[in-house]
């Protein structure tokens, strides 16, 4: 599976995606593009799935049709979101076309 990280998601999943494809918006040079550009070139390059911190996404962008399946982290310090890692990859390895996932960062 091809994987974006969208700016704010924390790089160190990476290494628990190790059967996947992952690169970050910025490698792809699309670190300032708005949501719905992100979304389209993302699609267009065949990702699956965009691994985003940004939980407004699903309320700035109309996600129906869409062919990438979304995976949004409700929290990006690394301290916290490795706690929830495992739930993490399995949402990405079950993502869907068109899926959209909210995980739960703990507060603390």
């Amino acid at each position: 599976m091809r994987i974006l990280f969208d700016q704010g998601a924390p790089v160190p999943i990476v290494a628990h995606l190790r059967e996947h494809s992952v690169r970050t918006a910025f490698e792809q040079g699309w670190d300032k593009l708005s949501n719905g550009d992100l979304l389209r070139a993302a699609e267009e390059e065949g990702f699956d799935v965009l691994l985003t911190t940004d939980t407004s996404l699903a309320y700035q962008q109309n996600l129906e049709g869409r062919r990438i399946a979304i995976v949004v982290l409700g929290g990006n310090r690394w301290q916290l979101v490795q706690r929830v890692v495992r739930k993490i990859v399995a949402a990405i390895n079950t993502a869907e076309p068109g899926g959209y996932t909210v995980i739960d960062v703990p507060l603390r």
